[in-house]
């Protein structure tokens, strides 16, 4: 049972989704304290009895908040936008909202997990670096179309929504996996805007606590 004390934030600094966990807390001024489950070390902190206790699918972000231990990025973050709704994260248009969560779904479901740490290590170490670039590729190519339709500063106009959460740690990726974003202006602009907003930036993977020097 998680209590009703000040948030907890189960994190690794690399973790896409844990990043878009710490831009939503941050957006929304939550203090919290923060666990570091390193993916990698000793085999992965995240298989110990004690975190699967807390998440059975062995994963992060993992929150514990309000009383409850709650997990997977986007149900934490529409969790946080239902309580603590200022400021939002959804527009109150229903099509701008319909298109938040459209492209939210194109990069949590349709990119993201096809090169996260579980499929690439299933993979050869010769063939992570290829298959990775092939999907997050694939995936910004209709992403850039998307947003050249619909975006202003921003995703979905010009206010920060879901969308740009997971937009930024999404590049961040591609840019790790040594993707050329040379055919994508609409992302790059838009990520760089985003990356100037201080929640953004003190949520950044180089600026975490379990984060290693040569991030």
């Amino acid at each position: 049972m998680a209590s009703m004390g000040k948030p907890v934030l189960y994190s690794y600094f690399r973790s896409s989704c844990s990043w878009r966990v710490r831009i939503a807390l941050a957006f929304k001024g939550i203090e919290y304290e923060q666990v570091a489950v390193n993916l990698i070390k000793d085999g992965g902190q995240q298989h110990s009895n004690s975190f699967k206790a807390l998440n059975p699918m062995k994963q992060v972000p993992t929150l514990s908040i309000d009383g409850i231990v709650l997990s997977q990025s986007m149900a934490i973050i529409h969790y946080l936008e239902e309580t603590r709704p200022s400021p939002r994260l959804l527009p109150t248009d229903p099509k701008k909202r319909a298109q938040v969560r459209m492209i939210s779904d194109h990069i949590t479901s349709g990119i993201q997990p096809l090169q996260n740490l579980l499929v690439l290590q299933r993979l050869g170490e010769e063939q992570r670096l290829e298959w990775a670039q092939h999907f997050i590729t694939n995936g910004l190519q209709a992403l850039e179309s998307l947003l050249q339709q619909m975006s202003g500063r921003y995703c979905v106009g010009d206010e920060v929504t879901m969308a740009d959460l997971c937009l930024v740690p999404q590049v961040y990726n591609a840019i790790r996996f040594k993707v050329d974003l040379a055919p994508f202006p609409s992302i790059t602009k838009i990520n760089n805007s985003l990356l100037e907003l201080e929640p953004f930036k003190v949520s950044h993977p180089s600026c975490q606590p379990d984060s290693p020097p040569e991030a």
